[in-house]
């Protein structure tokens, strides 16, 4: 038995030696060592042998085994070699020619703006939280004073992931605001980045997918000059120059008095395509906070009061950016995406 084994290794290692190509190379591992290789066959002949020869063939197979794989990988990394060179000195070759350049990708426009804003607020003393887009109907809707009966809870605007109307793709990262009153105790100052989704058509400014950014500010005798002092602040950093603000009156169920805020337009003094030759253009709703709010909050109205705003990061990144639809940025089209490249 130990005759066989050596000639088999040397008839396998002489075979492997001889293979040519990865191809014949790989045919001849199967003819060795597969399920009907000579292997294989070999350990047939186990079970008639005496007792005390088995140890001894087991042994011997498990060792040709391992040199025969041994072989194989040598074999297979001689036989690459053998094609490089062969590739390096074939017609056309030139060693001196520089590699092809590495393509680089870059962060989404989105994520860009996305991650200013978090710095600015950061730098202003700022929680940056975060929450479930899968959301409860309790937070998205009922805790910001959003009672059943209230046109957002129409099926035209909102996804909803039950049969009982308990769990919803929220529609806004509000519910972070909630979450958060809950979890951190007044004085706070938090901001809420995320993606929402609405049930929406699809077209160059409104699309089912989209991003916001929430802001909540909760403190003994918390006022709209604080809001509107906070927002120029941010507007200042963002745009690196002093920009005017107003506010006109504006409905949101969860604050009272609630505004839209319009800030002047940055790119032009009398007016131009992105502020629609007004001069202003429009930046984000906001509002004092309600006092149902912060009731759903666990905190006291009667001792303390805060603001909230919330604006669009797409339409701040179109803004800066001077991108003129919104389903560009879900597109995925590298054509546009390489157009940020730092």
């Amino acid at each position: 038995m130990e005759d066989r084994i050596q000639t088999l290794r040397a008839d396998a290692l002489d075979r492997i030696a001889a293979a040519r190509g990865e191809e014949e190379l790989r045919a001849v591992q199967r003819e060795l060592l597969g399920k009907q290789g000579a292997l294989a066959e070999l350990l047939t002949a186990l079970p008639g042998l005496p007792p005390e020869e088995r140890p001894a063939l087991g042994r011997g197979a498990n060792e040709l085994k391992r040199d025969l794989l041994a072989a194989v990988e040598e074999r297979a990394r001689e036989l690459e070699g053998e094609a490089l060179a062969a590739a390096r000195s074939g017609a056309g070759f030139d060693p001196t020619l520089p590699a092809a350049p590495r393509v680089r990708g870059s962060l989404h426009p989105l994520t860009r703006v996305r991650r200013e804003v978090e710095d600015i607020f950061a730098a202003m003393g700022y929680l940056i939280l975060d929450g479930p887009e899968v959301e409860l109907d309790q937070y998205n809707f009922q805790a910001l004073n959003i009672p059943p009966d209230h046109p957002s809870r129409e099926m035209q605007d909102t996804f909803y992931c039950d049969r009982e109307g308990r769990l919803v793709m929220r529609t806004q990262t509000s519910p972070v605001q909630i979450r958060a009153m809950e979890r951190l105790r007044p004085p706070l100052r938090v901001i809420a980045p995320g993606r929402v989704f609405r049930n929406e058509e699809q077209d160059a400014t409104h699309d089912h997918t989209f991003h916001q950014v929430e802001g909540l500010v909760v403190g003994e005798g918390v006022a709209v000059g604080h809001l509107t002092g906070t927002l120029k602040s941010f507007l200042r950093r963002l745009f690196q120059k002093d920009l005017g603000v107003r506010l006109r009156p504006g409905y949101f169920p969860f604050v009272e008095p609630g505004f839209e805020l319009d800030v002047r337009c940055p790119f032009c003094q009398s007016g131009c395509r992105v502020c629609k030759r007004t001069t202003w253009v429009e930046f984000c709703g906001c509002g004092m906070v309600h006092p149902r709010v912060l009731e759903a909050g666990r905190i006291d109205p009667e001792r303390w009061s805060g603001f909230a705003f919330g604006f669009g990061l797409d339409r701040l990144t179109m803004i800066r950016h001077g991108i003129d639809d919104l389903r560009h940025f879900m597109a995925g089209d590298l054509r546009f995406l390489e157009q940020f490249r730092s």
